[in-house]
């Protein structure tokens, strides 16, 4: 049984949209102000995939 990645990084967001790590870095520092996250903190899947409106089962499949 393969496990599953939890964690979203600015790389997995790049390869997603097509756009730069920087952007990626910049969506992840977004997602965690409105979290409320501290800057230690980790991004899931699951809350990038509720951010942005994208089916997380997709995300899954390329970051797989």
């Amino acid at each position: 049984m393969k496990l599953k990645r939890i964690i979203i990084y600015p790389k997995d967001i790049q390869r997603i949209t097509g756009k730069s790590e920087r952007y990626g870095r910049l969506m992840i520092k977004r997602i965690k102000e409105e979290l409320k996250k501290d800057d230690h903190q980790l991004v899931t899947i699951h809350e990038f995939s509720h951010y942005t409106g994208i089916d997380q089962n997709l995300i899954e499949e390329f970051i797989d």
